[in-house]
């Protein structure tokens, strides 16, 4: 197994495995209603059975080259949250990236560290040109991501998304690969 250091704060980003569902669910459980208020997720997994069947979903994804999940642990070995590839061809080039806190990994920056590095290796190793981030319209905090790692709005999908009884609007972000380069290049010239 391997782990990706998140900073200086100690967090890690690692895969996450169907073997890791007892976990997967507590950390779930922990979250539920704050993951729930923008996430459909905490509805999809409820138990033992269905975390499970969740993570073997995405690791076929991962056997097929389709799709990607990764944990966030904090230093004290917690699981706070994930980051995903929902989508990944690298045939046609393109990629949809995801993610998830609940509230003890909120407003540390996990999510932009952890999806940055994600989508760098798509791009940079899987040779994606085009990393999409979709996001109910009222997702502010998933918005704030999506603009602190260089996305750009390509649009609304008006009332695409029903969630909970209701239609919601989807805002549409993306960042090309050669827009990811470019900002990599401007702050590695940065910090020199």
């Amino acid at each position: 197994m391997y782990a990706m250091s998140l900073g200086d704060d100690g967090a890690e980003l690692r895969p996450l495995e169907p073997w890791q569902a007892d976990e997967f669910l507590a950390h779930m459980d922990r979250g539920r209603e704050f993951i729930g208020a923008r996430n459909g997720l905490p509805d999809v997994v409820t138990d033992l059975e269905s975390s499970r069947a969740f993570l073997r979903a995405y690791a076929e994804k991962a056997a097929a080259d389709t799709g990607r999940i990764h944990g966030i642990w904090l230093a004290d070995g917690t699981l706070v949250g994930a980051v995903i590839l929902r989508t990944l061809d690298t045939r046609s080039g393109r990629a949809e990236a995801g993610c998830w806190l609940e509230p003890a990994g909120a407003g540390k920056g996990l999510v932009t560290r952890a999806a940055r590095a994600l989508i760098d290796w798509a791009i940079e190793v899987r040779g994606i040109r085009r990393m999409e981030w979709v996001v109910a319209a009222g997702n502010g905090p998933s918005i704030a991501v999506a603009r602190r790692l260089g996305m750009t709005r390509d649009g609304v999908l008006r009332e695409s998304y029903a969630y909970r009884g209701e239609l919601h609007d989807e805002e549409v972000w993306s960042v090309l690969a050669r827009e990811w380069r470019e900002a990599k290049k401007q702050t590695e010239s940065e910090s020199e």
